[in-house]
């Protein structure tokens, strides 16, 4: 069997893929393929994508030509045989059977797959809800479906949460019931949350004890607008090294105020300035992104989005666009729509905020047991404040939560995206994220709303 594994990767060397013609890597899925596209058939399948085309859905498929439309991409994929079949269902490397071959399948069942009418019918009962955002169409055949599950749900984990207890008692004491684990290990608390019937709609007062502690963490805030110049005039062509630079002080005034902020939070003098330094190291680029996505989003999505726009990047840059920029990409225009339809509060930002900067998993922590106490602190005050201000909405905090390990996802695939390919990733996230709010937007924009929590 190995023998004949190696005959076939052998004459794989000497062929192309038969999806864009780039050099093959053996036998993927049932057809010869190379790796690019082997690997944006699988995401595809199992995070369940959507795509649309913008054209006539016949699109050139050529090494160089395709990244420009995923619609066409997939849609060559299940033409010339891809075998969705063949596709482990947990995600892992390896397929189900190496030995299972192309398969021809009918036009209607194409259809199916392309519209997610298949996905649909295949997906579980529990899934991220829409929140009554009626337009989901994607704003360019870049995106993913805005109610397609995010690649976040098909995060796995060795280890469940036991919440036994989730209850009015716990919220009370706040930290002193343990848990076995916290968000970022939580791909199923929504799921679990909803089948147990914890979160049903029951308006009541909030909890004397969250109160002040959202309103210091609220305070802790810089709330005022960057400062980071980002008008620029009409005519003018931006080229890729300005857009680089503006980025870079961007970043830096987004550190800075990372820095200044850990020194307000109420809960500074329980930890060590090493622990601190540590965390901070570790977590920056996720407070960052979290941060672009709410209290400073009118002015990344719209200042900065139309600085972009007068950037036009080169065929060798476009062309070079790798895989892991598609992904990011991906990822980041889900979460803007899914940031948008939840209309994140002050409040329950610096929540999220604080839940993701207390990370005990970090290597290096010397005071762990402490920031396992502050993580649940201001889990269940996240928890108590969603419910009590969101009372019809009992889906909420969960959704709030799962948007979390998807940012640290993100976060951490970014640092491993080239320098030089940030500013045509900035400008097609932007672009798209523009564009869609502009298609469908129904109320306020996507940067944070003001909650009282009187």
């Amino acid at each position: 069997m190995k023998e004949e594994d190696s005959l076939d990767d052998d004459a794989a060397d000497q062929r192309t893929c038969l999806i864009c013609g780039d050099r093959a890597t053996g036998l993927h899925y049932g057809i010869i393929s190379c790796e690019g596209c082997k690997g944006f058939f699988k995401r595809s399948i199992c995070n369940k994508r959507v795509y649309r085309c913008s054209r006539d859905k016949n699109c050139e498929m050529s090494r160089k030509q395709r990244n420009r439309c995923q619609y066409c991409r997939l849609l060559k994929c299940l033409q010339m045989g891809m075998n969705r079949k063949a596709i482990r269902e947990d995600g892992m490397p390896g397929g189900r059977n190496k030995s299972i071959g192309p398969v021809q399948i009918t036009e209607e069942e194409i259809e199916r797959i392309m519209s997610g009418q298949e996905f649909k019918e295949d997906a579980p009962e529990h899934t991220w809800g829409n929140n009554g955002d009626s337009d989901h169409s994607s704003p360019s055949n870049g995106a993913s479906e805005g109610n397609q599950p995010s690649p976040a749900s098909t995060l796995s984990s060795s280890r469940f949460v036991e919440m036994n207890g989730y209850t009015a008692a716990l919220r009370d004491q706040y930290i002193n019931t343990s848990m076995s684990t916290h968000y970022q290990l939580l791909p199923h608390l929504f799921s679990y949350a909803a089948q147990s019937g914890l979160l049903t709609p029951q308006p009541r007062n909030l909890y004397p004890q969250s109160h002040p502690l959202v309103l210091q963490l609220v305070a802790a805030e810089d709330l005022a607008p960057l400062t980071t110049p980002m008008l620029i005039e009409d005519e003018y062509k931006v080229t890729q090294v300005e857009l680089f630079a503006l980025l870079c002080r961007l970043a830096d005034e987004l550190l800075f105020r990372q820095i200044s902020w850990i020194k307000k939070l109420p809960f500074f003098c329980e930890l060590s300035i090493e622990d601190y330094t540590c965390l901070l190291s570790s977590t920056w680029q996720e407070l960052i992104l979290l941060s672009c996505l709410t209290i400073y989003s009118a002015q990344i999505f719209g200042d900065l989005a139309d600085v972009t726009a007068k950037y036009t990047p080169s065929d060798d840059e476009i062309q070079g666009f790798s895989e892991d920029g598609m992904e990011v990409m991906e990822r980041l225009i889900y979460l803007f729509r899914k940031f948008h339809q939840l209309k994140i509060s002050n409040e329950e930002y610096a929540c999220m905020k604080a839940i993701n900067f207390l990370n005990q998993d970090i290597r290096g922590l010397s005071n762990i047991s402490q920031l396992e106490q502050l993580n649940k602190r201001y889990w269940y005050v996240c928890q108590d404040f969603t419910e009590y201000k969101y009372p019809h909405q009992p889906k909420r905090f969960p959704e709030i939560m799962m948007c979390l390990p998807e940012i640290r996802c993100i976060a951490g695939k970014l640092v491993n995206i080239p320098l030089e390919q940030l500013p045509l990733l900035f400008k097609a996230v932007l672009h798209s994220c523009k564009s869609s709010l502009t298609s469908y937007r129904t109320g306020p924009s996507p940067c944070v709303t003001a909650s009282a929590t009187n």
